[in-house]
Order: C-alpha cells, then structure tokens, then sequence
C-alpha cells in the first residue's frame, strides 16, 4: 500500500505474503523512476496492481507484490514535486517477472543513475522483460536497448524522440507495443490499460476486472487501440481509417508521405482514402495534410525562435517564400507578422521594466 508521508510517499516494501494472510505472490514488478518522474504513470501502474491482489478493500498482495528500486536511499523526486522513497535495492533483476521504467520531463541530465542503467543491461541479458512508460522509451534507447525494435511514444513527444534516436523504429498511434521482452508505452491512461494485460496474463481475469472496475475503467483497451489524438477537429465518430492517416500525416511533416503511401497504411486505394476523407471531413486528404503542416508551423512560430525557413523544414517546404504564400492563405498573415503579434500581446500583458516583453 502506498502509505502518505509529509511532502513523499513512501512505496512498502514487498513481502511474501499479503497483508491478508493470503498465498504468496505471482507477479512481480520493479520500478525504476527516473529523475522527475511522471506520478500518474507511476501511481496508475502500481494501483492497478494493487487493486487487481486487492480482497475486502484491504490492499493486500496475494498475486501481485512490487518495488520502487534505487542504487541509494536518496528520495526521488516527481515532476509534480512529490518524492517517493526506494523500498530496495537494485540487487537480483531475475526476482522481477517485469522492471518499469518511469520515466518523466525531458532534457533532464541523468535521468537514471548510472548503476540503474547497468541494472537494466543485466535485466534484459537475463530475460528479464522491461517496460518503458512515459518517457521511459527515452531512457531505454539512450541505455541501447531498443536497437532493433519498435518503440511507442506519446504523439506528444514523437518529434524529439525521432530526432534523437532516428535508428529505431517508432509509432505515436498506438497505446503501447510489445516487441520481444521490451515494451514501451504511451503513457497517460494507456499504463492502466498495460497492466491491467499483465494482470490478465499472470493472475486472471478476474483480477483485472476487479481492478478495472474500482478504477471506474469501462474496458481494457488494447496496445493497438488508437493514442487519444486528432490533429484536427474531425466530427464525432469519425472513421478510425481517417483517424490513423491523420496520424500518419502529423508523424510524417518534415519529410511529407505521398497520399498513395497513406492509403496503403490504413488499407485503402488512394481514391477510397479521398472519399471517404471527402464525404467525412469535407476536405481531401492533401488539404489536410497541409492544415496540419500549417498548425504545426503557426505553434513554432509563435512559441519558438526558429527562423522562418528552419520552420518551413520543419513541416516540409524546401523554401521560404512557398511556405510564406501557404502560411499567408491559412492564416492571412506572414510568419513575421504572426510573431510580432504575439511580441506585442506579450508586452501589453507583462510588459517588463526595461521596456521589453518578458
């Protein structure tokens, strides 16, 4: 059970037997949290867990039992400022059916310490099976070991993981993939949906509908269930195939996929993929594509420093001046004069001492 402390949390201790006297354990999970860590994918994992061994309301550990692991004693601290204390050491990886990396805000040095990182080699070598939630995929393919696999990440973060892992295979569409012994998840919501499988496959069916259940949780969606994203506004119940091109399109803007190639994805002739994105959106599938282009390069210009034509790579336009006529026709300004707007929003907002906007 996850007992409150002042400003921490402290996650108990495994034990053989559950606090209800039942039998032993039979799934075991190590968590591993990275340096500002993510506590809905934590919590959400752990008390799905917690609910599926749950009997009466009385948190025992009858078939499932778990550790936050750490090289040292140090609290280890959430993006939401929360700290948790590690119940155990690194030690034996083999005594874990499965270690979950947690992971949480990015461009944080050292996510992991070294020796976790060590830990996480020897798990795999062993056959240990490892979990990358959140941003743990990141920490899993700065470790190498997700060469050769597909990794699943938040649409959130698509851009900079392709950036910077272009090696390794990637999809924001899905909850989460399991590839071999590694799986990498979404994150959100979708760690309830993983562990719940796990559960599923180690305890029971109806260990995870208990768990399910108590989480108010109508059904376990599968890894390849849709990611909760539309990069445009689309009309209730839109079809899935035009869910997934769009997904396609918004993982595919600096080096933009033929239509031809978007159709083949999602099962379509190109013609089938236009009329059905005719009759649903009232739009073609190459208008699309460039409403999405155009969102993604208004947001750059906005909240960034890019200058104009690293945007316009950015969301796939060789030059400056096409972007600029594309820009112009969406939104009936230039990038510049977008810019200055906000510049100018900004300082009348928080105008600063010095006369600049802050």
């Amino acid at each position: 059970m996850l007992e409150r402390g002042i400003g921490y949390v402290v996650a108990g201790r495994g034990k053989n037997h559950g606090s209800d006297g039942g039998p032993g354990k039979r799934l075991r999970v190590g968590f591993l949290l990275a340096r500002q860590f993510t506590m809905s994918a934590f919590a959400l994992f752990v008390d799905t867990l917690r609910l599926a061994s749950d009997v009466e309301d009385k948190s025992g550990r009858r078939m499932c039992d778990w550790d936050v692991l750490s090289p040292n004693t140090h609290m280890i601290r959430s993006s939401c400022g929360v700290q948790v204390v590690p119940t155990t050491s690194l030690g034996d990886p083999e005594r874990f059916d499965y270690i979950v990396v947690i992971g949480g805000l990015l461009g944080v040095e050292e996510q992991l310490p070294s020796e976790s990182v060590s830990f996480l080699q020897r798990a795999l070598q062993k056959g240990v099976r490892l979990i990358g939630a959140c941003t743990g995929s990141f920490v899993l393919a700065d470790s190498g070991l997700l060469d050769g696999k597909t990794a699943c990440i938040s649409w959130l973060h698509h851009s900079e993981f392709k950036a910077r892992f272009p090696a390794i295979r990637l999809t924001s569409q899905r909850l989460f993939v399991e590839d071999g012994k590694v799986t990498t998840c979404a994150g959100g919501s979708a760690v309830a949906d993983l562990a719940a499988l796990l559960v599923r496959r180690h305890v029971g069916e109806s260990a995870e509908r208990n768990a399910m259940e108590i989480l108010q949780l109508d059904r376990r969606r599968e890894g390849s269930d849709l990611q909760s994203r539309t990069p445009i506004a689309l009309p209730v119940h839109c079809d899935d195939r035009i869910r997934v091109a769009l997904l396609c399109m918004e993982e595919n803007m600096d080096d933009r996929l033929e239509i031809e190639t978007i159709a083949d994805r999602v099962g379509l002739s190109r013609r089938q993929l236009e009329r059905i994105f005719q009759s649903k959106t009232g739009v073609s599938p190459a208008a699309a594509y460039e409403k999405i282009c155009m969102k993604k390069a208004a947001q750059l210009v906005e909240r960034t420093s890019k200058t104009v034509i690293e945007i316009a790579l950015d969301v796939g336009f060789a030059n400056s001046s096409h972007f600029c006529r594309r820009f112009r026709a969406n939104f009936g300004m230039t990038p510049n004069k977008m810019r200055s707007r906000v510049k100018n929003i900004l300082f009348e907002r928080f105008p600063s001492p010095n006369g600049t906007y802050r």
